[in-house]
């Protein structure tokens, strides 16, 4: 039966601007984003990447370990999971699962620099194969069943170009593939993030949906510190939505209402981030992540570096704990 709602999904019933927790490799895990479901959700949630390929052709045992980033809380609805392949089997299969395991919708990696991904002709590759990207899409809508009432929307991330801004004819490449959101690095592959994203961008990406009667959702990525900051580029823009990543690094409390936690409440929401890690995923990934979310916890007060310099050093979430408490102190 043909789905007679917003063929966008639950893309379509969002607040306007609604703002979206990236999708960061070895970042956006199940530990990462209950953290921003307890202390300030936003409007969406994205798992970090995961190898459609993989969930098709590897092992048990590592079929099992990509199992693992696709567990997810009723706490954290609207989620959508993100795949990335070159093969639009994989991809149909990866989306089948997505809707089986309750996700809200699917997203096609269009945009990734690494080169292992890259290797494998998908991410930001799929940008030089506008076939394949229209296969790809094709195989997630119908994996999602997109065009079911009891289906999942795909969308697609990605960037403005390969070498070169090329938005002019990659955008309309996408745009008659009707996914139910585009969300736009405002860079190029190329650029990596070493450029200020060009924002002017997203805003003709805006113009180009515009004037070709789309109606895919159009949601800008690209150097956003803030809500506020969001709010102020969507409004610039006309984006519908803008998807903030770094800048939500070692502050789960960015999207809440309230006001920005004590120094001791944010160390101890930094020990309790490492405990959970721990508890979700110590059999499967290496503590040494958490690393990157210390140096986040650890900015821009007396006595930062020491701090950040001994949980740099600690081995498990009591350790953490520890120093944690004796700072507070």
């Amino acid at each position: 039966m043909k789905n007679t709602k917003d063929s966008r999904g639950f893309w379509g019933t969002l607040p306007r601007p609604f703002i979206v927790l990236a999708p960061m490799a070895n970042v956006t895990d199940s530990a990462f984003r209950r953290m921003f479901a307890k202390y300030g959700k936003p409007d969406v949630l994205y798992t970090e990447f995961v190898s459609a390929d993989g969930l098709l052709l590897a092992d048990e045992q590592g079929k099992a370990t990509l199992m693992r980033d696709l567990e997810f809380t009723s706490a954290e609805h609207p989620i959508v999971a993100q795949f990335f392949t070159a093969n639009p089997e994989a991809m149909e299969h990866a989306a089948t699962l997505a809707l089986q395991l309750g996700f809200d919708g699917v997203d096609i990696n269009m945009g990734c620099p690494d080169r292992i991904v890259e290797k494998q002709k998908a991410g930001a590759m799929l940008m030089k194969n506008p076939a394949l990207a229209h296969e790809l899409v094709a195989a997630a809508k119908r994996g999602a069943r997109s065009d079911e009432i009891d289906g999942i929307p795909v969308s697609v991330k990605t960037r403005i170009g390969f070498n070169k801004d090329e938005l002019e004819e990659w955008l309309p490449v996408l745009l008659e593939t009707k996914p139910a959101a585009i969300i736009l690095h405002a860079r190029t592959r190329k650029e990596m993030s070493k450029v200020p994203a060009r924002w002017e961008r997203i805003a003709r990406a805006v113009e180009i949906r515009n004037s070709l009667n789309s109606e895919t959702i159009i949601v800008g990525n690209g150097d956003v510190v803030s809500v506020e900051d969001a709010v102020l580029k969507a409004a610039a823009t006309g984006a519908d939505g803008v998807m903030i990543g770094r800048g939500a690094f070692g502050k789960p409390w960015l999207f809440s209402d309230k006001p920005e936690p004590s120094l001791e409440c944010r160390l101890r929401i930094a020990a309790e981030h490492a405990e959970l890690f721990e508890e979700l995923l110590g059999d499967v990934k290496n503590f040494a992540q958490m690393k990157k979310h210390f140096k986040a916890y650890c900015e821009w007060f007396a006595g930062a570096r020491e701090l950040r310099a001994s949980l740099m050093e600690t081995q498990n979430a009591a350790e953490v704990r520890a120093i944690v408490e004796a700072h507070c102190k």
